[in-house]
């Protein structure tokens, strides 16, 4: 994997927990509870996605879309929802400040799907 600050950068939003589904071999991020990124290396069985190291993140719809056109490094949601969830191979080009920014992205909106006052806690206020 060529972004080896990846976990390192996931944790330290606040209140994330990280977690491994051994039924999916995934490790996962959470935020109360709520996923926000899912890092894992599916076998080659799963094509396109097969033999990749991968970060699925949460993405709106019409950015997801977008960032698809742009960067082949981005499919749609690999074993998700592939209109709210993005895949970014973690082997290719893909710039590491997109990277940072679609991470970063993808917690705010878990965020944004919490309670008010757990939101405020979250952010310190």
């Amino acid at each position: 994997m060529r972004y080896d600050w990846l976990d390192e950068y996931l944790l330290s939003f606040p209140g994330v927990e990280k977690d491994y589904q051994p039924v999916w071999q995934w490790f996962r991020y959470k935020v109360r509870g709520r996923m926000f990124a899912a890092v894992c290396s599916p076998d080659r069985r799963y094509q396109t996605y097969g033999g990749h190291d991968l970060v699925n993140l949460k993405c709106e719809v019409a950015a997801g879309e977008l960032l698809q056109a742009q960067y082949p490094e981005i499919l749609p949601g690999f074993y998700s929802d592939k209109r709210t969830w993005i895949s970014c191979l973690l082997d290719g080009a893909l710039p590491e400040d997109t990277l940072r920014e679609l991470c970063a992205a993808s917690y705010a909106l878990a965020v944004q799907r919490l309670p008010k006052y757990v939101q405020k806690e979250l952010s310190g206020s």
